[in-house]
């Protein structure tokens, strides 16, 4: 059983505020220098400069009072299409908004406040968390039209969801009860039927259709550290794939891992391995510390671009004193390189658009970033 002190050490506990991430590169690693321009050759056209987004999109969004209150973005369903939650007394709904057209459509209607909404891997699926009661938990899954496919009640306090990317109709759900003991379990959508699995940490991520992987944190002796173990839910064999890491994330044939540079502690590595856990890149930034651990801010990965994108402090220091702001870095996974989109950031949630040219940014996605315009704007009318 875990405790919250546990908990706040353990990967990416996104139910008690939001996964947490951070990247600045040193020497090579970061290129402040804008390049220059390059002479067209003889003959050949200049290449039209890229257009802003904002040329294409109808922002700010304008909710009617009759559909309730504004609560947040819940992510992409496609590069033109947003999905937002609002809230009017005791029901919530879920809207598609077309960013071309600039018009809304409901989706899904909720007798109970929405908690949160999830959006499958391959944005096929919505998996819906409302809340009956304070302890209470209803997981309904609709496909991106609105048609409910399963609908689970869990008696909790708390939940949390990982999507299995390798097979979209399974669902990894981490049910805490008000003392923040958990427990798990594999929702089967297909099949209507919930399975209790047994792993030592409630944290997990899949690695493969039948793998998955969590950072293995000894309850006995506290540690800024843990081992990052692979188990097999399908014959229970496990293994240790790295020794000591402060996070990780799995994405779809990638692994991320964050651990403390061994020549000086005040960085962070994140490295980037395969399935088989060969490293493919490897970058380090400066680290910020908390009371009993570290700050890793805010970050996301696009599996199409094979880009990762994060935020970085400039210098290392104490979390709760610094205010210089974050840079927003993406690193290009197959070049090994890396870019400086904005400055002067605050540390927020980020989320890639399908094709890599957008973020949805803020702690209620309340804005977007045009990545090669670089320019925010706002996503809800205020």
């Amino acid at each position: 059983m875990i405790k919250l002190n546990k908990l706040k050490r353990t990967n990416c506990v996104s139910f008690i505020l939001m996964f947490i991430l951070s990247t600045l590169l040193l020497g090579a690693c970061t290129n402040k220098e804008q390049p220059k321009n390059k002479i067209p050759a003889k003959n050949e056209k200049p290449k039209a400069p890229v257009a802003a987004l904002e040329n294409e999109w109808k922002l700010p969004i304008s909710i009617p009072k009759r559909e309730g209150e504004f609560s947040r973005l819940a992510g992409w369903l496609s590069d033109t299409e947003l999905l937002y939650i609002t809230n009017l007394e005791q029901t919530s709904s879920v809207f598609r908004y077309n960013l071309l057209s600039g018009k809304s459509e409901l989706i899904y209607r909720c007798g109970s406040p929405i908690v949160t909404v999830q959006i499958s891997p391959t944005r096929k699926f919505l998996l819906i968390h409302s809340s009956p009661s304070s302890y209470e938990g209803l997981v309904t899954i609709i496909d991106s039209k609105g048609t409910e496919l399963s609908k689970q009640s869990f008696a909790s306090y708390e939940l949390v969801f990982e999507w299995n990317p390798y097979n979209e109709f399974e669902v990894l759900v981490s049910k805490f009860d008000e003392d923040w003991n958990f427990q798990l379990f594999l929702l089967d959508i297909n099949n209507a039927k919930t399975t209790e699995i047994y792993l030592p940490q409630p944290f997990v991520k899949w690695m493969d259709e039948s793998e998955v992987a969590f950072l293995n944190w000894d309850e006995s002796n506290p540690s800024l550290y843990a081992p990052l173990v692979v188990k097999r839910l399908d014959n229970g064999m496990e293994k240790t794939v790295l020794p000591s890491a402060i996070q990780f994330s799995a994405f779809r044939s990638l692994l991320m891992a964050v651990t403390v540079n061994e020549q000086d502690k005040k960085m962070a590595d994140y490295s980037f391995f395969d399935h088989e856990m060969k490293k493919l890149f490897t970058f380090s930034i400066p680290q910020l510390t908390k009371f009993s651990d570290w700050l890793v801010p805010f970050y996301d990965y696009n599996v199409q671009m094979k880009q990762f994108i994060t935020f970085s402090p400039l210098k290392s220091g104490e979390a709760d004193s610094y205010s210089d702001g974050f840079q927003l870095l993406t690193f290009d996974l197959k070049k090994g390189s890396s870019t400086l989109i904005m400055e002067g950031l605050q540390n927020e949630p980020i989320n890639f658009s399908p094709s890599g040219k957008a973020l949805l940014y803020g702690n209620q996605f309340e804005k977007i970033i045009d990545i090669n315009a670089k320019k925010i704007y706002n996503v809800i009318k205020e």
